[in-house]
C-alpha cells in the first residue's frame, strides 16, 4: 500500500490543476456518502470534535477520513488543530491502495473547493479579497484563490490574533510578490470593498453581515461544519444567490443553511446549484455582474475521495 506524506502531497500538484481535475470528477456522480460526527466538553468548555466521513463511487474508489479536531492545539501550537488520515480503497476488489495524510487532504480539499467554485461563479475580474481567519487553513485557500483569480491585486486578511494575520500576510507575499497582503484590525471596511471575501473561522454567532457586501461579491463560507456554526448572518442569505459544493452534505447538516431554513429566512429551492449542477452545465452559475454569490463549503466524503484519487493519481507515477 502506498503512503503518501505531507510533504509529497502539498508539493504533487498546482491548485490549478487540482481544481480542474475536480471539474471533471463532478461530472459523475458523486456516489454514496455517509459521516459519523462525535462530541466532547472539557472542564474548560472547549469542544473537540471526532468524526468519520467516507465516500463510495461504485466501480471507481471507496474512501475514509479519520478526523480530530482540538481547537486547544491552538493554545500551545505543538499539535495542529486539525487532524487526520485517510485510506484509499479500490472499488473492484475492496483492496487499500493508499493511506494519505488527512491533514494535508483536508487542506488542498477544502482549497480546491472553494477555488472551484470561485473560479465558477466569481467575477473574472476581481481584484480585492478578504480573508477572515489565519489559521492552518488559510494559507492553502489564499494560495488556491490567487491561483484560479490571477486578476487579484490585494488581500488583507483579519484574524483574532493580529500577530498570525500579519505572519501570514509575510508569507504569502513570498509566495505572490505581485499581490498586495495586508494585515487588518477589523472587518466591516474591508467587507465592504472586497470582491471575494473568503472566511474560515468557526463560529456560533456570524461575524459577515450581509449589509455590507457590495454588488457583485462572492462569499466564500468555510468554517462552520456542525448544526449550530454559521459565519453569516440572514441578510447575507437573502441578499445572495445560494450555492453549495453538494446538497447532500449541506443543507440538512450545517448551522449555515440550516438556521435560516428553521426560522424561515430561506427556503431549500433558494439553494440554487452544487457544484455537481454547475460542472454538468444544469445551472448557469453567476447570472451578471452585480449579483452576489454566496457558496458554502461543507466538504464530505466524496470531495476527500475525489481528491484523494487525483493525487494518488499524480504523485504514485
Amino acid at each position: 500500500m502506498l503512503m503518501l506524506d505531507a510533504d509529497k502531497l502539498l508539493h504533487c500538484l498546482p491548485f490549478t490543476t487540482l481544481v480542474d481535475e475536480l471539474a471533471s470528477m463532478h461530472r459523475d456522480p458523486i456516489g454514496l456518502v455517509d459521516e459519523m460526527l462525535m462530541e466532547s466538553v472539557d472542564d474548560n468548555d472547549s469542544v473537540s470534535h471526532f468524526f468519520i466521513r467516507t465516500g463510495w463511487q461504485p466501480e471507481k474508489a471507496v474512501g475514509a477520513k479519520v478526523i480530530t479536531v482540538f481547537p486547544r492545539n491552538n493554545q500551545t501550537r505543538e499539535y495542529p488543530s486539525i487532524q487526520a488520515v485517510y485510506i484509499l480503497f479500490e472499488a473492484v476488489h475492496g483492496s487499500p491502495v493508499a493511506c494519505l495524510d488527512g491533514t494535508a487532504l483536508t487542506w488542498l480539499k477544502t482549497a480546491s473547493d472553494s477555488a472551484l467554485a470561485s473560479k465558477l461563479l466569481s467575477r473574472e475580474d476581481i481584484e480585492s479579497m478578504l480573508m477572515i481567519g489565519a489559521g492552518q487553513m488559510a494559507p492553502h485557500l489564499l494560495a488556491a484563490h490567487c491561483e484560479v483569480r490571477p486578476s487579484l491585486k490585494r488581500v488583507q486578511v483579519w484574524n483574532r490574533t493580529a500577530e498570525k494575520a500579519q505572519q501570514l500576510c509575510k508569507e504569502m507575499k513570498q509566495k505572490f510578490p505581485g499581490i498586495d497582503f495586508s494585515a487588518v484590525s477589523e472587518i466591516e471596511a474591508p467587507a465592504r470593498e472586497a470582491d471575494l471575501i473568503c472566511s474560515a473561522i468557526g463560529r456560533k454567532d456570524p461575524i459577515i453581515e450581509g449589509v455590507w457586501l457590495k454588488p457583485g461579491a462572492h462569499v466564500d463560507l468555510i468554517g462552520a461544519f456542525t448544526p449550530d456554526m454559521r459565519e453569516a448572518d440572514d441578510e447575507v442569505m437573502r441578499r445572495g444567490s445560494l450555492f453549495v459544493d453538494a446538497r447532500e452534505t449541506t443543507i440538512n447538516h450545517i448551522g449555515e443553511l440550516m438556521i435560516p431554513l428553521a426560522s424561515g429566512v430561506i427556503s431549500e429551492a433558494d439553494v440554487l446549484a452544487d457544484l455537481s449542477d454547475l460542472c454538468q452545465q444544469r445551472h448557469a452559475g453567476r447570472s451578471s455582474e452585480d449579483e452576489i454569490t454566496v457558496f458554502k463549503n461543507g466538504g464530505g466524503g466524496h470531495l476527500d475521495l475525489m481528491c484523494a484519487r487525483i493525487l494518488h493519481d499524480h504523485c504514485s507515477n
